[in-house]
């Protein structure tokens, strides 16, 4: 009962303090409409254009209605958000009785303005299933409309489109059913109203079924009663018992409503009044379609167009064409009693108490400070990424091809079709595998691809044609019939029906719209970091039909997604640009590559400076890297934990026993777990290279030879290439080496450099085919690898230093470690290129345990056991193979603000790679800083990687 009374408490409170609100309302209404005059009044009636790119002379001209016809409200059109804010500065100003201000932003106000945001068409958002996404878009669009000043968006739009024909409406609608519709413009007037801002739905009472456009003539709907309650009015009748605030008036002939055919509807008292007033027992405002337009125009002159829509019981009337004219009209009628006092109270006072609603007691100037900052904020980008991964829908999936699962056995061509770009698309299909662009006119290419993928590229824009040329759908056809065919359709829906036969297209997917957002879900969705989610808002053709959609399933590759969206604060991404940008102005380095990924999705990709300090080439995110000792984790620890779960080898093992090198000498009783772990007792590094110079310190002509030969046939550098075998005297080498006195942590190369032997003799064959094969290739790596010159222009790689002490040359494309470079480039301890977005997949890989696309490369067990740091208590941080955080009190490698599960490596070059499986956070700094000369790490010195780092953690936003 004590609940019960706190809830009857409540209720009653709050009904007392709406009626109170009421009571204040309907005073300052009563006490305005009494000071003003007749004049005054009828001026509130109209709401008319405004431009923010026309001269002077148009804003004197709404200067001299705001202050002579006392107009009450302004819809604004083409421009820009500065100068629209200082029209409504200036004419709000001139007004006694502030203006209500109104846009058409159907898509947000980039509908109208330059420089603003735009949101995806309303027929997009059709195809999306979560309606409180579509709810944010309302909460968004209603936040815009308040910064610029306005009380109006006039949307939604809740016209079903059940004609494909439709000149005017098409992508304006949600949809052909009156469900699709109604749920979306209910979610979308909820998150508009939430900010109190009004909705307003159009185009009362439905433009959806007509191939006419308003604009230049009358369209008629000549429907039956039961089929307009059943079909057009169905939406407003749920949107009014949900509280819709306004409803804009179309100009159409309605034979069941209004039996004179000329009449449009706009003009109708049996519109207007009988039916959406009191049928409807609509309450809001009424305000009719653009008085200008043909529909409504044709029929009466400027003037009396106005005073009949103001008759027909409309309270706004909309882009009158001469509103002198207008005023004078409705005056003579109201003085003839044609127009009763009660009449022009009832409108008027309901205009008054919509200011009240909405704050405009008084004008309160637009803040033009960051204006066009605020209205493009990046939390818009985040919703619509999100809109764009709901809405893409997927319409044939033959042979189960999405999602594209076995990378290595794949090659994959790209044909872009339509007027407007893909580029960023390809881009996008690139971060993933290799992909070959080709032409139309050159498709017998596509011969030698297992797949082909189309985009169809339409410019985004809902009054352009979107349908297929001919010749375009004859390349889909010849390539259907000989290729696996992937078939995108970045245009409208309806263009898809302009192909009439789909069966031998394996794969349809409908995207929408041609932009960034799209082009991104469908990649992702192509290869699997998406699900596909959306269904089908219209019928094409016989095949694909309203709510049609599959659904994909999700592997475990690395997605694509936005900060804010993975729950990190984009302004500390801000500072890290600073730290970057300022280690490159320094000269800490010449280049810097940066990848975060979070939740398994890139939220951050950016490269900085150029590849030396001429500046002359910047640095691109698909350049590669020198990565130095990542390669112990990314190359050697991987075939390593592969051998144990294959059984070749064992953490036990002992060295003596892998390597023959190492029998009978002080080597041959380490341990597998001991080298790995980086307390073998081995010295740090040896200067292999040294011996091998002559006495003026140049390669000797003993061990090296210029030219290849049979006797001399690795290659150190360019124009260098070294004697056969030499790699055995490195053995050797290891092998005589003094060890250390005290079983302690200290971090070796040599180790890993006797390893690479034992890996290639258990599997018969080299370390760089071995990672390719087992790893790089299955997870789409393209750029990760051994020897990068094999495949890359050194154009394309950035030089890591000018050799002035060994190989007498620019370091560019060949490894910078010198024993790596002696072993051809190819070693257990260094040797790998990449750019950063492929190093994060082998890391995201490990962050999965062992899983990446649908592969088990190992088992979760296996990455346990080497991400355990077994030797902490003995004061050594290290895990097996992986570094891990530094030991409290000591110097490492990270911020020391990653968890214990955290693991990583860094590199000589100034690399750093590190996963954090407790946040699902991966960090891969890349740079070159070893150029022109290793001498001096101020890289290091000024812990760029970890300030970095740090500053990612402290960006991690509270769940």
């Amino acid at each position: 009962m004590k609940n019960l009374s706190l809830v009857l408490l409540f209720v009653s409170a709050s009904i007392w303090g709406q009626k109170k609100v009421d009571t204040e309302a309907n005073k300052w209404v009563n006490n305005v409409y009494q000071s003003m005059s007749l004049d005054e009044r009828i001026g509130q009636l109209f709401m008319v254009a405004a431009y923010s790119n026309l001269n002077e002379a148009h804003i004197q001209g709404l200067e001299k209605l705001v202050q002579e016809q006392h107009v009450g409200g302004l819809i604004f059109f083409q421009g820009g958000p500065q100068r629209q804010a200082t029209m409504t500065n200036r004419l709000q100003s001139l007004a006694r009785i502030p203006m209500l201000i109104g846009i058409d932003g159907e898509w947000g106000l980039s509908m109208r303005l330059d420089s603003t945001y735009r949101f995806p068409y309303n027929m997009t958002l059709g195809a999306v299933q979560n309606l409180d996404l579509i709810e944010q878009v309302g909460v968004s669009m209603a936040k815009q409309a308040k910064r610029l000043g306005m009380q109006f968006n006039f949307g939604p739009v809740v016209d079903i489109n059940i004609n494909p024909k439709n000149p005017i409406i098409g992508v304006r609608s949600f949809g052909e059913t009156r469900e699709i519709v109604t749920e979306r413009a209910l979610a979308f007037m909820k998150g508009y109203q939430s900010q109190n801002v009004f909705a307003t739905a159009k185009h009362f009472p439905g433009h959806g079924d007509t191939s006419t456009d308003s604009h230049y003539s009358l369209p008629v709907i000549d429907f039956s009663r039961d089929r307009l309650n059943r079909v057009e009015l169905y939406p407003y009748k749920k949107l009014i018992e949900e509280g819709l605030s306004s409803v804009m008036v179309a100009h159409l002939s309605l034979p069941a409503i209004e039996p004179d055919k000329n009449i449009p509807t706009s003009l109708s008292y049996n519109v207007v009044t009988k039916l959406l007033r009191e049928e409807m027992k609509f309450e809001g405002l009424i305000f009719t379609d653009a008085l200008n337009m043909k529909a409504a125009a044709n029929y009466l002159q400027p003037g009396e167009v106005d005073l009949a829509a103001f008759k027909a019981g409309n309270d706004l009337l909309l882009f009158s064409e001469n509103v002198p004219n207008a005023v004078a009209k409705i005056k003579e009628a109201y003085a003839n009693q044609d127009i009763t006092e009660d009449r022009l109270a009832y409108s008027v006072k309901k205009i008054l108490k919509y200011k009240y609603k909405t704050g405009l007691t008084s004008f309160t100037p637009v803040d033009k400070t960051n204006l066009v900052q605020d209205l493009n904020d990046s939390s818009y980008d985040d919703l619509n990424e999100k809109l764009y991964n709901e809405a893409i829908t997927l319409l044939k999936n033959g042979h189960h091809i999405l999602p594209i699962k076995n990378l290595e056995k794949e090659s994959i061509a790209y044909l872009k079709l339509g007027d407007d770009s893909g580029s960023h698309f390809l881009e996008m299909l690139r971060k993933y595998t290799d992909v070959t662009e080709i032409t139309i006119d050159d498709i017998e290419k596509a011969k030698d691809f297992s797949k082909v993928i189309i985009g169809y590229h339409k410019v985004d824009n809902p009054w352009r044609n979107h349908d297929f040329q001919a010749l375009e759908i004859d390349a889909i056809t010849k390539l259907a019939e000989q290729n696996k065919l992937i078939l995108v359709s970045f245009a409208k829906a309806y263009a898809l029906s302009g192909i009439y036969d789909f069966d031998n297209i394996d794969v349809v997917l409908q995207a929408y719209q041609n932009n960034d957002f799209a082009q991104n879900a469908v990649a992702q969705i192509i290869f699997g970091t998406l699900e596909a989610k959306g269904k089908l808002p219209v019928t094409i053709n016989k095949e694909f039909k309203v709510n049609d959609g599959l659904k994909t399933k999700k592997l475990k590759r690395l997605g694509f997604s936005s900060l804010r969206n993975e729950g990190l604060d984009p302004l500390y991404f801000v500072k890290i640009d600073s730290i970057a940008n300022d280690a490159i102005q320094r000269q800490y380095t010449p280049g810097i590559q940066l990848v975060v990924a979070r939740h398994g999705n890139v939220v951050y990709q950016k490269s900085y400076g150029f590849h030396t300090y001429e500046k002359d080439i910047a640095v691109k995110d698909t350049d590669l890297f020198d990565l130095a000792s990542l390669t112990k984790i990314l190359a050697t620890t991987p075939m390593v934990m592969k051998m144990v779960e294959d059984d070749k080898l064992r953490l036990n093992s002992k060295m003596g026993d892998l390597i023959p090198e190492f029998k009978g000498t002080d080597k041959k009783n380490l341990s597998l777990l001991d080298v790995l772990t980086h307390q073998a007792r081995l010295h740090p590094w040896i200067a292999f290279y040294k011996p091998t110079l002559d006495s003026v310190q140049k390669p000797s002509k003993e061990w090296y030879s210029y030219i290849y030969s049979a006797d001399f046939p690795t290659q150190v550098s360019e124009h260098l290439f070294i004697k056969k075998n030499y790699n055995k005297e490195i053995l050797k080498e290891i092998a005589s080496s003094k060890l250390g006195a005290k079983k302690e942590y200290k971090y070796s190369d040599l180790g890993f450099i006797a390893l690479k032997g034992v890996i290639e003799k258990s599997y018969k064959s080299s370390l760089d085919q071995l990672v390719s094969k087992n790893f790089y290739k299955k997870i789409g790596a393209s750029s990760l690898g051994y020897l990068p010159l094999q495949k890359f222009d050194s154009s394309q790689i950035l030089p890591t230093e000018d050799d002035n002490y060994f190989r007498y040359t620019r370091v560019q494309g060949y490894v910078h470690d010198m024993t790596a470079a002696m072993e051809g480039g190819v070693a257990g301890h260094a040797g790998l290129f990449s750019n950063a977005l492929d190093v994060t997949k082998m890391m995201q890989l490990f962050l999965n345990k062992g899983v990446y696309g649908e592969d088990q490369f190992f088992n979760e067990e296996t990455f346990d056991t080497f991400n355990d740091c077994v030797f902490c208590k003995d004061g050594n941080r290290r895990g097996i193979g992986f570094d891990k955080q530094q030991l409290k009190g000591n110097a490492g490698p990270s911020c020391g603000c990653a968890s214990s599960s955290s693991f990583g490596h860094t590199g000589f070059t100034g690399t750093m790679a590190w996963a954090d499986p407790e946040e699902e956070l991966v960090y891969v700094f890349l740079s070159n800083r070893s150029f022109p000369n290793s001498n001096e790490n101020k890289l290091s010195k000024a812990n760029v990687r970890e300030n970095i780092q740090r500053l990612i953690y402290e960006s991690i936003l509270e769940k």
